[in-house]
């Protein structure tokens, strides 16, 4: 008489399932993929599982656990086992799935670093690179202004973090000269006012031109009195540190506007201003080259 702890030679899908830690629908796919062959089955129509099929159940979940694709998995098992009983069936799978998971490792880094800056740095000023916000530290906190962040976060994706960086300098100086800051909302809003129903040739626009050239120069001679142009220069030497193959190779604008670390895909400038939309009616746009004009004249 049979002990009743000795197991029977074949089991069903549930059990099978239930040994092996899965379920019987990953089973039943494991079958439908041909990663499992199909056992035998009994007089009721039904699989039955042998010792064999459960020992191939346990590699086939042991690897998947680790990573590997199911059909990766089904390939290496139809390679023939080599002589020794080496894994060589597996080893460029083990390999490719190495590097995936190298990679994912340093994407969750990039992920935790990008979390505790915003954290540190506040969650918007935070999402700006590193190189940005170096720039910005010294500033008291809340003296930037929203409009300011959501401009240096357009700046960055086209221009890349030392455009950015160097258009920071333009916040500093209104941020630390409020007469500038109120000259600066004064111009804004006349521009603003240049709406849809103003014509390009309103006298208003060449007005207002006039005032954003003038806010302009006085802006720049705040930047040039405080320093900041010599910081800009200091920035460009530590760009230029921090990428010195671009800066042997001579890279432009172009070349470094996506070098942000953030995986972005590439986009020339033209090509992102291009896919930029502007609210900017004819009559500001026309405002806009004026100012430019009144500037190229004095140069």
């Amino acid at each position: 008489m049979y002990s009743s702890f000795v197991p029977p030679r074949q089991v069903r899908i549930g059990d099978a399932a239930a040994f092996v830690g899965t379920t019987p629908r990953a089973i039943r796919h494991y079958h439908e993929i041909g990663l499992l062959p199909e056992p035998v089955r009994g007089g009721d129509g039904r699989r039955r599982y042998g010792y064999e099929d459960l020992i191939r159940l346990l590699w086939i979940r042991r690897t998947a656990d680790a990573g590997i694709a199911l059909d990766d998995i089904r390939d290496a098992f139809a390679d023939p086992a080599p002589a020794g009983g080496g894994d060589d069936g597996i080893a460029s799978i083990l390999e490719r799935l190495e590097g995936t998971l190298v990679a994912q490792e340093a994407e969750l880094r990039r992920q935790r670093t990008a979390v505790q800056r915003m954290r540190t740095e506040g969650s918007r000023m935070g999402l700006l690179s590193d190189f940005v916000t170096g720039r910005l530290r010294s500033l008291p906190e809340g003296s930037l202004r929203q409009a300011d962040l959501d401009t240096l976060l357009v700046t960055e994706r086209i221009f890349g973090p030392l455009g950015a960086a160097v258009q920071a300098g333009r916040f500093i100086a209104l941020a630390t000269h409020p007469h500038l800051r109120e000259e600066s909302d004064r111009v804004d809003g006349a521009e603003e006012a240049l709406d849809d129903t103003i014509a390009v040739d309103d006298p208003r626009v060449a007005r207002v031109a006039a005032e954003r050239h003038a806010f302009e120069e006085a802006l720049h001679a705040v930047i040039e009195d405080s320093g900041l142009a010599a910081g800009d220069d200091a920035l460009f030497d530590s760009w230029d540190a921090l990428h010195p193959d671009a800066a042997d190779e001579g890279a432009g604008a172009d070349e470094t506007a996506q070098d942000s670390g953030r995986g972005h895909e590439s986009m020339s400038v033209i090509e992102a201003i291009g896919k930029m939309p502007h609210d900017f009616s004819p009559a500001r746009l026309r405002c806009m080259e004026l100012a430019e004009e009144l500037a190229a004249h004095e140069v």
